[in-house]
């Protein structure tokens, strides 16, 4: 699939079959909802597009979030949750028979699923474990972490549930689980396989589990959500309400580059037009940007609406690809 912005004359909600939606800073931040979230899932419901929470979060059991999305009018059922742990779980299937033994450094959604998948939970490296589950939880201090590296530098297979550097909370950014795992990796020298984005993992368990032939990510974060989607061939829909902003994807690397890019998830409900090449601009529908000389310019409308985010995408993006990448400090904030 190509890596610039792609066009669609029908309403994403229309176009696919189904959304596998991220949750923080896509359907609620923290714990408060995201203007026009909840009404914009339901109509795209309405219109036929099935909907399947994918999420980074390993700690949580799918009910709870299923709860948490309810609680914020989103009314959702576990079945519709799929977590990191579920899919840390699963990355342990190909390697491990059942029964074998892994040591689980995370929270209960983690424990859960390691022993949904048949294996057996053990909380020590003294117990010879097969492998070694790491997933976030807050509660998680240094003797846990102590007892993970003692068990990978003994040869226990590591797997991470994901490698998010930051977590994002009511009062702002925290270490995420990529943190708590750099600290095994510098303890052992041992690089774990991960499970979670922007590993495609579980985008294909998430579609394979629906039968979808249509499948659409949907994420607020270049290096994950939208990461993910690109390594998975799976187009995707950055909004902006998260953690990545406009000024991020216009100077998104290659494979960070969302397919589309929408304001919220309003942007479901609307046709997205494809930006096109014209003497030297960008244009995309009545708003326009070129790279000339390594600088971006914009067309003289200013830096705001959707339509000249989008054609400041594929400005710079091209010329990223013909070798001559504009001046980040030529890239102004930008506002849909």
């Amino acid at each position: 699939m190509s890596e610039t912005l792609l066009g669609s004359d029908r309403p994403l909600a229309e176009a696919h079959d189904l959304a596998l939606v991220d949750l923080d800073g896509v359907a609620y931040q923290g714990h408060l909802p995201i203007a026009h979230a909840a009404e914009s899932l339901d109509e795209a419901r309405r219109r036929g597009l099935r909907l399947l929470f994918v999420t980074n979060n390993a700690s949580r059991e799918p009910e709870d979030v299923a709860g948490q999305l309810s609680g914020l009018s989103i009314p959702t059922e576990p079945d519709e949750v799929m977590t990191a742990a579920q899919a840390c779980a699963n990355l342990l299937t190909t390697r491990l028979a059942p029964g074998a033994r892994v040591l689980v450094v995370g929270g209960k959604g983690l424990v859960t699923a390691v022993r949904q998948a048949g294996f057996e939970v053990v909380a020590s490296a003294d117990d010879a474990p097969d492998a070694v589950a790491q997933g976030f939880a807050p509660e998680l201090g240094w003797s846990d972490l102590a007892e993970a590296a003692y068990a990978v530098a003994g040869g226990a297979w590591f797997v991470a549930s994901n490698r998010d550097m930051s977590l994002p909370t009511a009062r702002g950014f925290a270490p995420g689980n990529g943190a708590l795992v750099g600290a095994v990796v510098a303890a052992t020298g041992v690089q774990p396989d991960s499970a979670g984005k922007p590993s495609p993992t579980m985008y294909r368990m998430a579609v394979d589990r629906s039968a979808a032939s249509r499948p659409l990510v949907i994420g607020d974060r270049l290096d994950t959500d939208l990461a993910g989607a690109r390594a998975g061939d799976i187009p995707g829909l950055h909004v902006l309400t998260g953690v990545s902003s406009a000024r991020d994807a216009v100077l998104a690397a290659p494979g960070l580059r969302p397919h589309f890019i929408g304001a919220d998830l309003r942007s479901l409900l609307e046709p997205h037009p494809e930006p096109v090449t014209d003497d030297g601009w960008w244009r995309c529908a009545d708003r326009a940007a070129r790279v000339r000389d390594g600088v971006l310019e914009l067309d003289r409308s200013g830096p705001s609406g959707i339509d000249v985010i989008r054609a400041a995408c594929a400005a710079s993006w091209a010329a990223v690809d013909d070798g001559v990448a504009p001046d980040s400090s030529t890239v102004p904030e930008l506002s849909a």
